[in-house]
């Protein structure tokens, strides 16, 4: 998936920690979901002005050969602020379920 991963930082500076979490958690769901042609994660930090926390939004756009998954994780509030790799590692997770019910789906019909 290498070739069809982009990762895009907004409001920070890039990370290789974080680069390389997306890039495993990214391989791990192609080995799941093979038909995955595109993945597009965007790890945003919004709000810069925060006393507390660093309030952050994961996305994931994945185009499929069949269809679009689209995964949002924002902060739910100014003072619940789940660390970033909880948040990406969560993003990751709900994209993963959703491509299994999508593919479940198709197995059916």
């Amino acid at each position: 998936m290498q070739d069809h991963l982009q990762i895009t930082f907004r409001g920070m500076s890039p990370s290789p920690a974080i680069e390389l979490l997306v890039r495993e958690r990214a391989e791990r769901l192609e080995r799941m979901a093979s038909r995955i042609q595109r993945c597009h994660v965007v790890v945003d930090q919004p709000h810069r002005h925060q006393h507390k926390g660093n309030p952050f939004c994961v996305r994931l756009d994945i185009t499929t050969a069949d269809d679009e998954v689209v995964v949002t994780r924002e902060p739910d509030g100014a003072c619940n602020h789940e660390p970033m790799q909880n948040a990406i590692r969560s993003a990751f997770d709900a994209a993963a379920r959703q491509l299994e019910t999508r593919a479940r789906r198709r197995r059916a019909i």
